[in-house]
C-alpha cells in the first residue's frame, strides 16, 4: 500500500509538475491480477484497483498501516467496475457487477474478494473507502438504479449526465460520497465554473479514454491554480482546499468520491470565474 500525506496550498504554490504528481497523482491503480491501493492522510481516504484474471482477488488490510485485523473492521467501502462483467463475494454472498454498477459495502463485513467472469475480457474493479463508525447494509446499484442528473450544454462543451449511486437520498452509508459523471461526445470540460468544499475532500478517477487521450485537471486555490496531465484510469487527490475540474481531448467519464465533514452533496462554494487566477 503506497502512503500519501497532506500537504497544505502553501506548499504545493512552490511545486514543480514532477512534484504535483507525486503528491497528488495515482497512477498504475489498475494492474492486471493485482490489488493496488494508496492510502491518503487527506480524510484518510483508501483509492485502489483490484483486476482479477485467472484467481480471485482478496481485499485484505496492510497491518502496519491500517492497525486492523480485516479491511472494513473500521471502514466502508465503494466499489464501481469498469470492465467486463465480474463478481464480489462479501462473507460468502456474491454480487455480479455489469459495467459501471457500483456496489457499497459497510463497515465489519470480514471477507472480500473480487473475480472475473472471462479472463480475457476481466472485470476492472475501481473502489474508494473511508473510516465509518455505523454499520450500514451492503447493497447493489446497477447504473439503470442511479438518479442521474443532467447538466451543461454542447454550447458550453459540458453537457454531462451526473450518476449519483452512495449519496444520503440513496445507497445509505456512515461518510463516503460515490457516483459517476459520463460526458457525452464532442463534449470535453467537467466542474467549470468551478468549486471548493472545505468540509471534505475528493478523489477524481478518470477512464473511457483513448489510448492518446489526456484529461488537463486543474487543482490548486482559486487564485493559485496548477494542472495534471492525466490518463486513462488514473485518479487525482482533491484536498479540501482545493478546486477540482479538468478538459479533456475528447469526452471521457470519471468516478468521483468524497468523505469529511458531511455527505450534502450541494455544500460547495463557487468560484466566479472573473476570481480564477
Amino acid at each position: 500500500m503506497e502512503i500519501r500525506y497532506a500537504t497544505n496550498p502553501e506548499q504545493t504554490k512552490a511545486y514543480s509538475t514532477d512534484q504535483l504528481r507525486r503528491e497528488y497523482l495515482m497512477e498504475g491503480i489498475m494492474v492486471p491480477g493485482e490489488i493496488k491501493m494508496v492510502y491518503s492522510h487527506v480524510d484518510r481516504m483508501i483509492t485502489g484497483g483490484a483486476v482479477p484474471v485467472h484467481q480471485p482477488l482478496e481485499l485484505e488490510a496492510d497491518p502496519q498501516e491500517m492497525g486492523a485485523d480485516y479491511f472494513l473492521e473500521r471502514r466502508e467501502i465503494g466499489i464501481i467496475n469498469v470492465g467486463s462483467r465480474g463478481f464480489i463475494i462479501v462473507d460468502g454472498e456474491e454480487y455480479v457487477l455489469e459495467t459501471k454498477d457500483c456496489l457499497y459495502i459497510g463497515l465489519g463485513n470480514r471477507e472480500v474478494s473480487f473475480r472475473s467472469e472471462n479472463a480475457e475480457a476481466p472485470a476492472r474493479f475501481y473502489f474508494n473507502s473511508a473510516p465509518a463508525h455505523q454499520s450500514y447494509p451492503t447493497v447493489k446499484i446497477a447504473i439503470s438504479e442511479a438518479e442521474p442528473n443532467h447538466l451543461g450544454s454542447i454550447s458550453s462543451s459540458n453537457e454531462r449526465t451526473i450518476y449519483k449511486y452512495i449519496h444520503p437520498d440513496g445507497v445509505q452509508s456512515c461518510q463516503l460520497v460515490m457516483g459517476m459523471t459520463l460526458l457525452k461526445p464532442n463534449n470535453m470540460w467537467n466542474t467549470m465554473p468551478c468549486h471548493t468544499h472545505n468540509r471534505r475532500s475528493e478523489v477524481y478517477f478518470y477512464f473511457d479514454m483513448p489510448e492518446d487521450g489526456v484529461v488537463f485537471h486543474f487543482m490548486g486555490e482559486p487564485n493559485e491554480t496548477r494542472h495534471l496531465v492525466v490518463r486513462n484510469e488514473q485518479a487525482v487527490i482533491s484536498p479540501s482546499w482545493s478546486i477540482h475540474s479538468g478538459v479533456g481531448t475528447s469526452n471521457y467519464t470519471f468516478i468521483w468520491a468524497m468523505a469529511g465533514e458531511n455527505q450534502i452533496f450541494a455544500d460547495m462554494d463557487s468560484v466566479p470565474m472573473e476570481d480564477l487566477r
